[in-house]
């Protein structure tokens, strides 16, 4: 069965994306990271984090200390 993948945070600024990635890997989460934004003009579109539908909570948890901490 293929694996769901839901949105947890979404960010303009790469570096908070991959911060927030790190840190849900430390914690034995997988995300994906999907950057819609335009290649020309990086004030378009936003970095988007995925994680498995099934660590959702604990996840939506991280994203919580995380935009605490911004």
């Amino acid at each position: 069965m293929e694996e769901q993948w839901v949105q947890v945070y979404s960010t303009s600024q790469l570096y908070q994306a991959e911060m927030l990635k790190a840190l849900l890997t430390e914690e034995n989460i997988p995300a994906i990271e999907i950057n819609k934004q335009d290649s020309s003009y990086l004030s378009f579109g936003d970095i988007q984090i995925h994680v498995p539908v099934t660590d959702i909570i604990k996840a939506k948890q991280i994203v919580n200390r995380f935009e605490s901490n911004e």
